[in-house]
């Protein structure tokens, strides 16, 4: 039986712990992806989804069942990566830091690189957190600007702007690594 949102949150709320179960299997792949992607390194998106989890079984009364609880739990999830990026940056480990030491290791193998997915991680990582998050839950979580916009408590138009920004540094990265001529490189438009 396939229980729809509400009815497994109704009985998280009463202690049942299967349905906190069932409902961390129905959302673990979507928070760890956009985790993974935001943070980029696998042990930081691990130890955010368990944040994550905690923080929304903590919080579960406040959401509103009138509203999506994916877009709800996507919010709880780039908030905590927003916070693991300002407490990376504190302890001086910056992403520029990470990916100039993935670049001296690898810097031989550029043109030897047939995997776009490692090319995308890469430019991802470079960008501006914002454009990061935006780029992420526009893309690959595939959500609307105006639910990104209600997630990150900013104007839609801030949120085009972020991913305009974002899609042109990516397109810019690839062009320089040598992947796309320069001018062929084009996302799909919001």
């Amino acid at each position: 039986m396939n229980q729809d949102d509400a009815e497994v949150i109704g009985l998280c709320l009463q202690g049942d712990v299967d349905a906190m179960h069932q409902l961390v299997e129905r959302y673990q792949s979507a928070v760890f992806g956009l985790c993974l992607r935001i943070l980029g390194h696998r042990e930081d998106a691990e130890d955010t989804v368990q944040d994550v989890f905690l923080r929304t079984f903590r919080n579960l009364e406040k959401w509103d069942p009138m509203r999506p609880f994916k877009p709800w739990i996507l919010t709880i999830a780039a908030n905590r990566c927003r916070t693991a990026l300002e407490k990376r940056s504190r302890q001086a480990r910056t992403i520029d830091n990470s990916m100039d030491t993935f670049n001296s290791k690898h810097s031989n193998r550029t043109s030897d690189r047939t995997d776009l997915g490692e090319e995308l991680d890469l430019a991802l990582a470079r960008l501006r957190s914002d454009y990061r998050i935006c780029f992420v839950l526009f893309y690959q979580q595939e959500l609307s600007c105006a639910d990104i916009s209600q997630m990150l408590d900013c104007p839609v138009g801030t949120v085009k702007i972020w991913l305009h920004r974002a899609r042109k540094e990516l397109a810019e990265h690839f062009t320089r690594r040598g992947i796309v001529p320069e001018g062929h490189y084009e996302l799909p438009r919001i």
